[in-house]
């Protein structure tokens, strides 16, 4: 499958500088994210790791224009987008992001390759050119004699990899992966990691959220989140339990 061609050529496709987000509960503010500085080059393999709270799907939800930022600057593929509006935030997002989520977010009704095709639909691709990518990209998974099961006709594992097979469906440029193997056995977690490493070999830019260890270390680089800022290297070791 495809890339979408870079709009500079820096070889950081993720630039926070400063970013902070703060969410409102009630008459309480709380800071999800304080003066995050943080850079992932194109092609890179980067693991997210922190305690509960420290911030790592808010990280992810900022990187993958999902919420904007309360303050700081983000460049994405050359491009400032920590102001965009929503609208332009979408079609960002449409453009160069593709999720994958813990609990696989598939529709139960819609077969494999339905789900696949959604993003197509939205993208209005007319359905024989949605259908053959939606194929394409369950056959990159494994699923290729799975495609017209329903959710509930399939394991965790092979459910994870039609959700994987739609973040990748729309050919993006970053693969964000918030904890994808937290409901699965280790040996399904194994393959979903292997799946994520291979698309990155193929030139996917993958940052995945884990708290566990065995899947960070499948990764070219680790970083580490404590109450809402990135931890020097080196200093995770110093945390109550370690860098679990």
């Amino acid at each position: 499958m495809g890339t979408h061609e870079p709009l500079s050529h820096d070889t950081a496709l993720i630039r926070l500088e400063g970013i902070a987000k703060t969410f409102s509960l009630g008459q309480v503010k709380v800071r999800a994210l304080n003066g995050v500085d943080l850079t992932v080059d194109r092609g890179q393999l980067v693991g997210i790791m922190g305690p509960s709270g420290s911030g790592k799907t808010t990280l992810l939800h900022v990187i993958g224009c999902l919420m904007c930022p309360t303050s700081g600057r983000y460049v994405l593929d050359g491009r400032a987008v920590d102001s965009l509006d929503k609208f332009a935030l979408a079609r960002v997002r449409n453009r160069h992001v593709g999720f994958v989520f813990q609990a696989f977010n598939l529709l139960p009704r819609f077969t494999a390759l339905g789900n696949v095709e959604l993003p197509l639909v939205y993208a209005r691709l007319p359905a024989r050119r949605r259908r053959a990518k939606a194929l394409e990209a369950l056959a990159q998974v494994g699923l290729a004699d799975r495609v017209h099961h329903r959710p509930r006709q399939m394991s965790g594992g092979e459910q994870q990899r039609v959700a994987i097979a739609r973040a990748l469906v729309t050919e993006p440029s970053i693969i964000l992966a918030d904890e994808p193997t937290g409901n699965l056995d280790s040996a399904s977690g194994v393959a979903i990691m292997d799946i994520l490493v291979e698309l990155n070999r193929a030139g996917t830019t993958v940052i995945v959220v884990t708290h566990e260890q065995m899947i960070a270390g499948r990764t070219e680089r680790i970083v580490h989140l404590l109450d809402g800022q990135v931890v020097p290297d080196g200093a995770a070791s110093a945390w109550p339990g370690g860098a679990s």
